[in-house]
């Protein structure tokens, strides 16, 4: 009689299940789902939505009252130019980054990040899906500051509106890789706000959003040029002035897309997708 070999177990194992799984449901499905459930949750937060909402507005008369004795003409702008540039960053700013941060803290305490992980999403995908509806948020923010500053304000239209399309793109993919390496310093997201308040503090004051860089020291301005949205409101800038140097607006882009490739190790690195025990 001849020996019959067993035959291999036709189960999938976990790691097979969860690759099937992928191909079946496509990704931007999963991302909509993401954002669709964080979107609800964001809209519950009133705190966290109106702050996004009503400080970069609020910021606008603030910059007006405080720079309106600035000789703004020395840096190439005006004060309604500096207000409505000013308050799109800090829309990326309290938009993006403060609510990111405060948003992967929460899922990651209340494990809503380890589930995720046991599903079909990627880990780019739950990032990004979580990321979504605060980015949404803030993009469409700058969009209806940027038509305000231009029909109520008497701003001209953009010279190079590409140049501001960058910067604000850019801004969030910036802001929102940054927030995600902050989440991982921050224990509780009660202490969110206060793990994002320094950079905050410090791109407000030395990256340009409410006193242009060339109003500046020489030597202060050269570091504030380093800082991460320093690039990002270079563009913005730009975009709306044109008649920058192209070495300039080269070297603001690098900055911008260095500090997201450091942002990107970081979270890479020392993202925790699960409650520090």
């Amino acid at each position: 009689m001849s020996s019959l070999a067993p035959t291999p177990s036709r189960t999938p194992t976990p790691s097979r299940t969860r690759a099937l799984s992928r191909t079946r449901v496509p990704s931007r499905t999963r991302l909509v789902a993401l954002g669709r459930a964080e979107l609800t949750l964001l809209v519950r937060n009133r705190t966290a939505l109106f702050g996004a909402i009503l400080v970069p507005l609020l910021m606008v008369g603030a910059v007006r009252s405080s720079l309106r004795s600035a000789d703004l003409g020395k840096a190439g702008t005006s004060l309604a130019e500096v207000a409505v540039s000013g308050a799109m960053g800090m829309a990326l700013l309290m938009g993006v980054y403060s609510n990111l941060v405060s948003a992967y803290v929460a899922r990651r305490e209340t494990l809503v990040l380890k589930r995720l992980r046991t599903g079909e999403p990627t880990d780019p995908e739950i990032l990004t899906g979580i990321a979504l509806p605060a980015t949404t948020l803030a993009l469409a923010q700058c969009a209806v500051l940027a038509t305000g500053g231009i029909t109520v304000l008497g701003l001209p239209a953009p010279a190079r509106p590409e140049l501001l399309l960058a910067g604000v793109l850019l801004g969030t993919v910036l802001l929102a890789a940054l927030a995600a390496a902050t989440s991982a310093v921050t224990r509780t997201p009660e202490s969110a706000q206060l793990t994002a308040l320094p950079l905050v503090l410090v791109s407000s004051l030395g990256s340009g959003l409410f006193v242009p860089l060339s109003l500046l020291p020489d030597r202060l301005a050269s570091v504030c040029e380093l800082l991460p949205v320093t690039g990002v409101m270079t563009l913005v800038r730009a975009g709306w002035t044109g008649g920058v140097p192209a070495a300039e607006l080269l070297g603001a882009a690098a900055t911008a897309v260095a500090w997201i490739a450091v942002s990107v190790f970081a979270v890479q690195r020392w993202f925790r997708w699960e409650p520090r025990r």
